[in-house]
């Protein structure tokens, strides 16, 4: 009893069987493959991938407790070859010895080198062991090619607020295993609080649901402010080397390519209040401006070129003025990326196509020699011309024509795309 006592709410009421699991529908629906897989006791090597709180380790232990086979399990961020090397020992020989088949449960399975890795992959294809690696970064980065080939991928997602709302009132009226002894209900403000603090995340909204259970009275309503008493601040899941951070940016640098305002400071509030490096983030805004915005409003790139030297010269917390301030103009600025494109194709053909010479008469002719060989014969200064221009064949011969910067019709592109109509119009006429 004192045993059970010192353990947490979240591990003495996780679930042991698929019937009291809660969420992740789309494995755990009738007739989802990992459901099928659990219930015939047919579980192959497996990597679940998912956000903390999410069900991995209890997905794991009602693995144990259905299947026939012998079940081992320890976590990478503890364990070290000395552990692996154990536990392929004693599951040969429970395989020769007996027949019967080892699943080993990894939880944190990233966090293991790519020799440890590697050390399963012999004994998974035998059939000695089956491994069942929990994690909560993204496989494709993390877990070796060959390892992941071996393995089904199952991708969890986080909590939604109804399932973790089912899970406290379970923790409630469960009079063994969790809080009923307590007598307490919670009130529909509070419990609302709670599962949206938790984002997702069920171990997080049992560990603070148990602190408010320990200080309230017997046969009381945890009210918000139980709740809030608790909670200083939400924790965000947010790693700046991990998916969050990848994932995040995208959505920001998304947000303002769809001139969405509100989505673009939203992201960039989420990634100010994560710790994300302030450089980076104004960085990313100076490549935005040329990259998504271009010519369609040049002053794109002066703004996001200041934002990032007064970033650099304030610091936090004063900077996420400046760096919403430039987020919000660039979001709602006209977007274009014909620089990116005509960039993208003159280096395209440059690999792709003949490298001709260049035209004599745009050639350097700093000597008599070059004179002589007709460098810079025949070049039309264009200020010697009305409106500063004249038609001129500048492109190598057999690029003659081409076409790689096409304006957008609007922002200050519009104007530029007009311009060139007007210069090159009679050109274009007479190819």
């Amino acid at each position: 009893m004192k045993e059970k006592a010192t353990k947490p709410l979240a591990d003495r009421i996780r679930p042991k069987n698929l019937k009291d699991f809660v969420g992740q529908e789309h494995l755990f629906g009738p007739g989802k493959p990992l459901r099928r897989l659990i219930e015939n006791d047919q579980i192959t090597s497996v990597i679940l991938w998912g956000p903390p709180g999410s069900g991995k380790t209890t997905i794991a232990r009602i693995i144990a407790l259905k299947t026939k086979n012998n079940f081992q399990e320890f976590s990478a961020v503890t364990a070290g070859v000395a552990d692996i090397r154990r536990v392929v020992k004693e599951a040969e020989e429970r395989l020769s010895g007996f027949g019967q088949k080892t699943i080993l449960f990894v939880d944190e399975v990233h966090r293991f080198n790519k020799a440890q890795q590697d050390a399963f992959l012999p004994h998974i294809e035998d059939g000695t062991i089956i491994l069942i690696g929990g994690t909560t970064e993204n496989p494709g980065f993390e877990i070796n090619s060959a390892l992941l080939s071996r393995s089904r991928l199952f991708r969890l997602e986080p909590l939604g607020d109804k399932d973790l709302e089912m899970i406290v009132k379970r923790a409630l009226k469960n009079k063994k295993e969790g809080l009923g002894s307590f007598n307490l209900k919670i009130n529909k403000k509070a419990l609302e609080y709670l599962t949206k603090f938790s984002n997702g995340d069920a171990r997080v909204t049992l560990n603070v649901l148990e602190i408010a259970a320990l200080n309230a009275k017997r046969g009381s309503i945890i009210s918000l402010k139980d709740i809030e008493d608790i909670i200083s601040k939400k924790a965000l899941k947010y790693d700046k080397a991990g998916d969050q951070h990848y994932d995040t940016i995208s959505a920001f640098i998304k947000s303002m390519r769809g001139s969405d305002p509100d989505a673009s400071v939203y992201y960039l509030a989420r990634m100010i209040e994560s710790g994300e490096d302030l450089m980076f983030l104004a960085r990313r805004m100076v490549i935005f401006a040329s990259e998504d915005i271009g010519n369609a409003d040049p002053h794109a790139l002066i703004l996001a070129q200041n934002c990032a030297q007064a970033v650099h010269l304030v610091g936090f917390p004063e900077a996420k003025l400046i760096l919403s301030q430039t987020c919000l103009y660039l979001a709602t600025a006209p977007k274009s990326n014909a620089a990116k494109i005509a960039i993208n194709e003159a280096e395209a053909d440059i690999f792709k196509e003949r490298l001709d010479p260049i035209p004599l008469h745009l050639r350097n002719a700093p000597t008599k020699l070059a004179r002589k060989l007709g460098h810079g014969k025949g070049y039309k200064y264009p200020h010697n011309f009305e409106g500063n221009f004249i038609l001129e064949d500048y492109l190598p011969k057999n690029l003659k024509g081409k076409k790689y910067y096409r304006p957008e019709p609007h922002g200050y592109e519009k104007i530029i795309k007009e311009r060139l109509s007007k210069w090159w119009r009679r050109q274009s006429s007479s190819e």
